[in-house]
């Protein structure tokens, strides 16, 4: 067995075999499954010439216990996350507004996998995210993103704060998100350069991630639930930029 990060799950696997077969050093699928689906991988992992191990399901199910792994999984190579420098490039480098999504701390793989989905849905250029308190790009968090932690440069920073003050130094407009925030969303202009700001499973945006964000927009609730999870109300303050964007 190769080391590196192994990814599991069609989704997963297929999108790195197409945006970045590169990092991948390795393929493992289950011998006995036979379909459409399961070729289409083997043919790509051939055609870059990725090593295939046809195993048993019991051989996948000892290397991802916990998960659902649908008859293959793949070793990855390489670095997992960008870094503070790797933001400013890529700020440097685009053509249009920036449109950023920030999360506070998630700590929470299937939330942030939904989070990538959502920000790779939306069009979004990055998304930020603290490294420590907060969980990385893990086996699970590429699985439930379902190959948008391919498309998504998922930048991990060591001082959120810092990032947040050169963001504003940019022009780049700071919109948190928070349930007794001052602003409707759907009020909120949004169509500028925009980072989307959202905090913690439970706790929300820390006092002074607050203190960074030009405003504290909340999203209307018309029934009797207090609250979303994160992934979710990030999927609405996303689209919500989305349409303002596309007007």
């Amino acid at each position: 067995m190769k080391s590196g990060q192994w990814i599991y799950g069609l989704h997963a696997v297929q999108a790195a075999l197409e945006r970045n077969p590169g990092s991948l050093s390795e393929v493992w699928v289950e011998k006995d499954r036979k379909d459409a689906r399961m070729q289409a991988v083997l043919d790509a992992a051939v055609s870059h010439r990725i090593e295939v191990r046809k195993v048993s399901r019991k051989e996948l199910n000892a290397l991802a216990p916990d998960a659902r792994h649908q008859s293959v999984a793949a070793c990855m190579q390489g670095r997992e996350a960008g870094r503070e420098e790797d933001l400013e490039q890529l700020l440097d480098g685009l053509t249009e507004p920036p449109f950023l999504l920030i999360l506070d701390g998630v700590q929470d793989p299937h939330n942030l996998g939904a989070c990538l989905r959502s920000a790779a849905a939306a069009g979004a250029h990055a998304l930020i995210a603290p490294r420590d308190r907060a969980v990385g790009l893990t086996p699970v968090v590429r699985k439930v993103a379902s190959g948008a932690a391919e498309v998504v440069p998922f930048i991990q920073v060591t001082n959120l704060a810092r990032t947040l003050r050169m963001l504003r130094e940019r022009g780049i407009w700071l919109v948190g998100a928070d349930a007794d925030g001052d602003g409707d969303l759907f009020s909120v202009d949004l169509r500028g350069p925009l980072a989307v700001v959202m905090g913690a499973e439970g706790q929300g945006l820390r006092r002074l991630t607050k203190e960074y964000c030009d405003i504290l927009a909340r999203i209307p609730m018309a029934g009797r639930v207090e609250s979303l999870n994160v992934s979710v109300a990030t999927g609405v303050f996303l689209f919500e930029a989305l349409r303002q964007r596309r007007i």
